[in-house]
């Protein structure tokens, strides 16, 4: 380590614009990263928030709440942890001089089951009737206050909002929050108690009409949700085996100049592998120092985002990916290690 600290000492200019390199694709990395992590989040901020284990759907609906609706007759026996909700998408207006609409998902909920009494507001109280709705707080930023007036397309009547929920997002759309009463209106009638069971419990159902998912199934058939998912991760994939090339090749081509001085360290006594591991610890020095700085960046650029933007990022992860493009350097770092191991005290000479 000594040796290597010394050689980056020595060409600060040519280690330096590696660490530049390394950085900029660890804070590229990190920003897809956060941008994925986001993504999904908006995806199932509600499933999470809801705590689901257990998702019961109509079996014609190829796992799609869109598509699900559960008539009364054929409602199972209801256990503790499970809820009803009603589902559908919605255009909601409002007016303030001109009408103002926002795409939704309708949630209908029953006051007396888990999700509706443990729904975490930021402001305002859950709906006491089926002339009241609770928002998702991103739609605070669209202008959307306590005591607006509402109404939903192709509906006469008025809402009110009285509250704004946390993590009120599903299928990457806001939330507006009602009771089942609500919801059965805008389908048509009683004759469907919801859309879905969502359950705090683990179980199986399979009936002529409904079946019962597990949480991670369900959340792999939303829509564009697996391969958003897929596509991100390759990119971070690509760029770490990149980083990977990057590293090997600067450090052969560092190597290839050095090769008369690695000789005359030879002559000297110093065994090839103290020179190996020097180049080794180069490439962890430098890929530490790259992971930190582009961390910072990272954090930095987090400061100046705009609260619409869908980026979250996991640090615990970020970590993670850290540790594993210093890991990835260091083998990168094995490219020149052969080069060094063929060097002879003789070649001092020539």
């Amino acid at each position: 380590m000594f040796l290597a600290i010394k050689e980056i000492k020595h060409a600060k200019v040519h280690y330096g614009l590696i660490i530049a390199m390394v950085t900029l694709i660890g804070y590229l990395i990190f920003m897809l990263l956060g941008l994925m992590l986001g993504l999904a989040n908006e995806n199932t901020a509600a499933i999470d928030a809801w705590s689901t284990k257990t998702v019961v759907l109509s079996k014609g609906a190829n796992v799609n709440l869109n598509q699900s609706l559960i008539k009364t007759a054929d409602l199972p026996p209801l256990k503790a942890g499970d809820s009803l909700v009603g589902q559908s998408p919605v255009v909601i207006s409002r007016q303030t001089g001109a009408a103002r609409k926002q795409s939704a998902q309708l949630i209908g909920l029953r006051a007396d089951q888990p999700i509706y009494q443990h729904l975490e507001l930021v402001s305002g109280h859950r709906p006491k009737d089926s002339r009241q709705v609770v928002l998702a707080a991103n739609l605070r930023t669209k202008g959307y206050h306590l005591g607006d007036h509402i109404k939903l397309a192709g509906q006469m009547q008025r809402l009110t909002v009285v509250g704004f929920a946390k993590d009120g997002m599903l299928n990457m759309t806001p939330i507006v929050y009602g009771n089942l009463q609500l919801w059965q209106a805008v389908k048509g009638g009683p004759q469907f108690a919801a859309s879905a069971i969502f359950s705090q419990r683990t179980f199986q159902l399979d009936t002529t009409a409904l079946k019962a998912y597990p949480r991670a199934t369900y959340v792999n058939k939303l829509p564009g949700y697996t391969a958003q998912n897929k596509t991100f991760a390759a990119m971070i994939g690509f760029l770490m085996i990149i980083s990977m090339i990057i590293i090997g090749v600067f450090l052969y081509i560092l190597t290839m100049q050095k090769l008369p001085n690695y000789a005359v360290l030879r002559a000297q006594g110093i065994p090839g592998r103290t020179l190996t591991m020097a180049t080794i610890s180069q490439a962890a020095v430098l890929m530490v120092s790259g992971g930190l700085l582009s961390l910072l960046l990272t954090r930095l650029t987090m400061l100046g985002l705009p609260a619409s933007m869908p980026f979250q990022l996991s640090w615990p992860l970020a970590a993670g990916l850290t540790g594993a493009l210093v890991l990835l350097g260091m083998v990168g770092a094995l490219i020149p290690v052969k080069l060094i191991q063929r060097v002879q005290p003789l070649d001092a000479l020539h």
